[in-house]
């Protein structure tokens, strides 16, 4: 059954109209009135609808049933990733959404080769977010992670080192090809939330791994291969989950 994700809210026999882009996935797949189709919001569970009316300009559905059905990974992985070139932080985002990826940071860091500031930065946050809406409306997650802002490395890292996520049972990890990091699947023990940090191309400075651990990420590895920037947080995320 074809998903469709509808930021609004929802409810049993409620009649709306999809948002701009739904509509267009629904005219594009052709599909006629009476069909069945799926909807999300984000808040939880899933949504069974039929198709009332097709328009030029829009799309009417008449909300049936909902279902409490969540897909989520069994542990909360906050992702911060020092974003790789061109078009791998687009397919990263679209994996990690797809391996549960509770949600996605972008950093800037010394030796990122994607350099985003400004409008454009806010450009591709939202083509992210969009990507990330795409990868649920297709693996059946009902819950959309947020991308966040591009933040400078040592603006994210201030703002971990204020939080107390530690005390609260959050492990901090940093993804490290040093030869005597533990191994991810030996330390990332319990059931408690991650925030998973991975480096870009050629990794972190000295500095930024530095400020890292002082703000009390601890570093592993995945293993004696060097991974790339978009191939290490996914396959991280594929243990964690």
């Amino acid at each position: 059954m074809p998903r469709f994700h509808c930021p609004a809210a929802l409810a049993t026999g409620q009649s709306l109209d999809l948002p701009a882009g739904a509509a267009r996935h629904v005219q594009v797949l052709r599909l006629q009135p009476g069909a069945r189709i799926t909807l999300f919001n984000g808040e939880g569970g899933e949504f069974e609808a039929a198709i009332e009316r097709i328009g030029r300009s829009g799309v009417r559905v008449q909300v049936a049933g909902h279902s409490a059905v969540e897909r989520e990974a069994r542990r909360e992985v906050r992702l911060a990733v020092g974003m790789p070139a061109n078009e791998r932080m687009d397919w990263l985002v679209e994996k990690a959404t797809e391996l549960g990826a509770a949600a996605i940071q972008p950093v800037l860091a010394d030796r990122s080769v994607l350099k985003l500031q400004g409008e454009r930065a806010g450009r591709k946050q939202a083509r992210w977010q969009g990507i990330a809406i795409a990868a649920c409306e297709q693996c059946g997650r009902n819950r959309v992670p947020p991308v966040h802002e591009v933040l400078a490395f040592g603006d994210w890292i201030a703002a971990m080192q204020l939080d107390p996520a530690g005390a609260r049972g959050t492990q901090r990890l940093l993804l490290s090809p040093a030869s005597d990091a533990p191994l991810l699947r030996e330390l990332a023990v319990g059931h408690g939330p991650i925030e998973l940090l991975s480096g870009p191309e050629g990794g972190f400075s000295a500095a930024e791994e530095q400020a890292a651990l002082a703000a009390g990420f601890r570093r592993v590895s995945l293993g004696p291969r060097v991974l790339r920037a978009e191939t290490a947080p996914l396959a991280a995320l594929s243990l964690l989950a």
